[in-house]
């Protein structure tokens, strides 16, 4: 604890010494993280521009290629060309190594290539790892950080042997094991970006072992990387202490996420498969056991996966509206998932029937959660959704013709980063495609991280108390 207060103070004078140098000099984090992914992506669209990116006969304007690296680093999978057959060898390794650079991140791949340099980090470095991160404290960053990568890259590796079981005996040793690796790294980074065919995993929608890899790697890369090493600290001890299970000690953030995405997986399966059981358009020519998978596929890629094994567009209004809520919603904190985060969802409404509880602070597993907390919950929930329907209003401005249902699908999808559509994405304008950008974009860094971007290091702060007027709401 003592350790940690002295991380904490070390970062706190360290930020006052920020604020008291050139104001106009220094960025804040948030705006150095905003950035960092801004040039990532601008990097890919020069790469996806060389004339050695796209296959003969093909052309990428300008646009085609902002759009697919943005999608690539946001990592959402939204794509306005074919991924396997508009780009080359050489353009779909750049479009994975944006994903996984997306999936990671910016800062922490750029400080784990320092390290391996063997460059001393600074501390304003391990302050961007901490906040990238999302974490408490500046102890133990780097340490985190480095098993952030090597952890991801292990669970890719087995992510893309499974898959090969799949994949080398349809497509051949070479081809089979390139599809194995950019399909484990695009479902752990919850990009959705394929290099199979047209239709995603449509074909493999009666393949219950593909489903079940694929939809490991998605929620491996949703939990969170918090929840990850203490799943794994929890389990290793029952191996190195007698006590066994005696000795499992599970933070509540990680009983939470855990008990949060079991009750969104299976809530989401059961509503999708009474939807959707007997429609022609998806899952009516199913067996039972095709239903069943299919709407736990359905489930876990609404929230933020963007594979796909039944068409959209063929969703009845019902589930595509009961998806946009879900995408809205998103993994949980600190993973390479999007959307608001199960926790930031949960808070909100756990605080609601506390208040109707007449509770001051909302309680789970004997811990509560701080008014701070609630309070961001709040901010990041409401700015998000009046965004997202701002750019759904938006996008319809641009072509008449778009039904409201397929502009919010793809906004949703869009700032969500989760990569799904009604078949609208290729279909969309210039103006359109810039706006589903800017989504994409907002989502991965979080629109109130672009509030943040303005307001800078030095925003003022309340000094003077105001009296409580009397206002009246409900």
């Amino acid at each position: 604890m003592k350790e940690m207060n002295e991380g904490n103070k070390s970062v706190s004078d360290f930020r006052k010494k920020k604020g008291k140098k050139g104001r106009k000099a220094e960025l804040s984090t948030t705006q150095v993280i905003s950035l960092s992914f801004l040039s990532a992506i601008l990097v890919g669209t020069v790469l996806l521009k060389l004339p050695w990116a796209t296959v003969p006969g093909e052309e990428t304007t300008f646009l085609t290629a902002l759009f697919t690296a943005t999608t690539s680093v946001c990592v959402t999978g939204l794509v306005v060309v074919d991924t396997f057959s508009h780009w080359t060898l050489f353009g779909q390794i750049v479009i994975l190594l944006l994903i996984q650079v997306g999936g990671i991140g910016v800062v922490c791949i750029s400080a784990v290539l320092l390290i391996l340099v063997h460059k001393k980090l600074s501390l304003k470095t391990r302050v961007l790892m901490m906040d990238s991160f999302n974490l408490d404290s500046i102890k133990g960053v780097v340490g985190f950080c480095r098993r952030v990568v090597k952890d991801i890259f292990i669970v890719e590796g087995i992510g893309a042997i499974l898959s090969a079981f799949v994949f080398i005996p349809e497509f051949g040793n070479v081809k089979g094991a390139y599809i194995s690796i950019f399909h484990s790294i695009s479902a752990f980074c919850n990009a959705g970006i394929d290099v199979i065919g047209p239709d995603s995993l449509c074909r493999y929608s009666e393949n219950y072992y593909i489903l079940f890899v694929t939809m490991l790697l998605i929620v491996l890369g949703g939990l969170g990387f918090v929840v990850w090493f203490d799943v794994v600290n929890a389990v290793s001890s029952l191996f190195t202490h007698k006590e066994g299970m005696k000795r499992i000690r599970l933070r509540e953030q990680t009983k939470l996420v855990l008990a949060l995405t079991t009750v969104f997986i299976v809530s989401g399966a059961v509503i999708t498969f009474l939807a959707e059981r007997d429609n022609p358009g998806t899952m009516q020519n199913m067996s039972l056991g095709g239903k069943v998978w299919n709407s736990l596929f359905q489930s876990v890629t609404f929230r933020t996966a963007g594979f796909m094994t039944v068409s959209q567009k063929n969703l009845r209004e019902v589930t595509a509206l009961f998806g946009l809520m879900y995408m809205f919603i998103g993994g949980s904190p600190m993973g390479t998932a999007g959307g608001v985060k199960t926790v930031t969802f949960f808070a909100l409404i756990l605080y609601a029937i506390s208040f109707l509880h007449d509770r001051e602070k909302p309680v789970v597993f004997n811990r509560s959660f701080s008014l701070e907390t609630i309070s961001k919950a709040v901010a990041i929930i409401l700015i998000s959704f009046l965004v997202t329907s701002l750019l759904s209003m938006m996008l319809m401005f641009t072509d008449h013709s778009i039904l409201m249902t397929d502009a919010l699908f793809e906004t949703f999808s869009a700032t969500a980063t989760v990569g799904l559509s009604r078949n609208l994405t290729s279909s969309l304008t210039p103006a359109g495609r810039v706006i589903i950008i800017a989504a994409m974009y907002l989502g991965r860094i979080g629109p109130i991280s672009l509030v943040m971007f303005f307001r800078g290091q030095n925003a003022k702060k309340n000094l003077l108390s105001s009296a409580e007027g009397k206002y009246y709401i409900g």
